[in-house]
């Protein structure tokens, strides 16, 4: 299949899969599913591209499981958060419902929509790595990878050491301050991002691997700007006040670092 083909396909794909999925989620009445499934469509993608793209085999086949690994990973982390909660839904879609109240079903299957396309504009690493035909790993690729070991060892002991907080009955009420917590108010969001630049330093090893610079510029924005940090620091305030502000004054809000002393 040719390098065209593949993205159309993929995006096509991906188009029906999620408007399916906004069914679902209407049915169910949890719209919170789409971040199930959009984490779980990067590994779909990526083996996707590993199976029909023209690059040399043993890189199609790292980039692939480093994406399905990854995949998994915070896939299988959602939907036992999301569906361990249903049918009460995310805050954040929660809030979604007030915001778009006035046209929300046509809004939120644009939104189902969007992610579709923006799987497979994130997913451009794995692209340009599986139809790289350059016989041999370059160094580039194997220090990408050493970085994403890192990256996603990082989000998974954040997300544990959270779980963990969150499942003492002591903690009802209380900020998660312990642990890689300690030091950003967002680890796993510091070393979500890590997991993309990673997939983006491996593309580079291949010829147009600098558009996939969209990956970690585009994941970046999003939370510090849009979905992630601003809404979920938002519901934090709603749900813990005072504690949280306090929380804020002292630790870092993405990137991990020593904490400041309060505000007098």
């Amino acid at each position: 299949m040719s390098p065209a083909s593949l993205l159309l396909v993929a995006l096509g794909s991906l188009c029906i899969v999620f408007a399916l999925l906004y069914g679902v989620a209407r049915r169910i009445d949890n719209y919170g599913i789409v971040d199930i499934a959009w984490s779980y469509a990067f590994g779909a993608l990526a083996g996707f591209y590993a199976l029909l793209g023209p690059g040399w085999p043993a890189r199609r086949a790292l980039i692939a499981a480093l994406a399905v690994v990854w995949s998994l990973r915070l896939g299988t982390h959602l939907f036992i958060r999301v569906m361990g909660h249903h049918p009460v839904e995310d805050g954040r879609y929660q809030q979604l419902r007030k915001d778009w109240a006035h046209d929300f079903a046509s809004k939120m299957f644009g939104f189902f929509q969007m992610q579709a396309g923006s799987v497979v504009l994130l997913g451009l690493a794995f692209f340009v790595s599986c139809v790289n035909a350059a016989p041999a790993l370059h160094p580039i690729e194997i220090a990408a990878t050493a970085l994403w070991l890192v990256a996603i060892s990082g989000e998974a002991l954040a997300d544990f050491q959270l779980a963990a907080f969150k499942r003492n009955p002591a903690s009802k009420g209380r900020v998660c301050d312990s642990g890689l917590w300690h030091y950003s108010r967002h680890p796993n969001y510091f070393f979500e991002w890590l997991v993309w630049v990673a997939y983006f330093v491996f593309a580079l090893a291949s010829p147009w691997g600098w558009v996939a610079i969209i990956g970690p510029a585009s994941i970046l924005y999003l939370l510090l700007r849009v979905t992630g940090i601003p809404m979920t620091e938002e519901q934090s305030i709603r749900s813990r006040g005072d504690a949280y502000r306090r929380y804020q004054q002292t630790t870092s809000a993405f990137v991990p670092w020593f904490p400041r002393k309060p505000s007098a």
